[in-house]
């Protein structure tokens, strides 16, 4: 994207810290990368023994 003085876009948004700014390689905010981390190490945690006998318990109600 050119600037109005001709210049090319770099990515980097003034006033904003690093983290948040769009990375010029990939498109994406600074932020994208830490939050998929985040997503996954949540979706990767083991389900809660307490879960696991609800569950049971609803499958088997289930199957009267």
């Amino acid at each position: 994207m050119n600037q109005p003085n001709g210049r090319k876009h770099s990515g980097n948004v003034k006033g904003f810290p690093p983290d948040v700014r769009k990375s010029q390689e990939d498109g994406e905010p600074g932020w994208a990368s830490g939050l998929r981390k985040l997503y996954n190490s949540v979706v990767d945690e083991p389900l809660p023994d307490s879960f696991q006998d609800l569950l049971k318990k609803l499958d088997d109600s289930d199957d009267a």
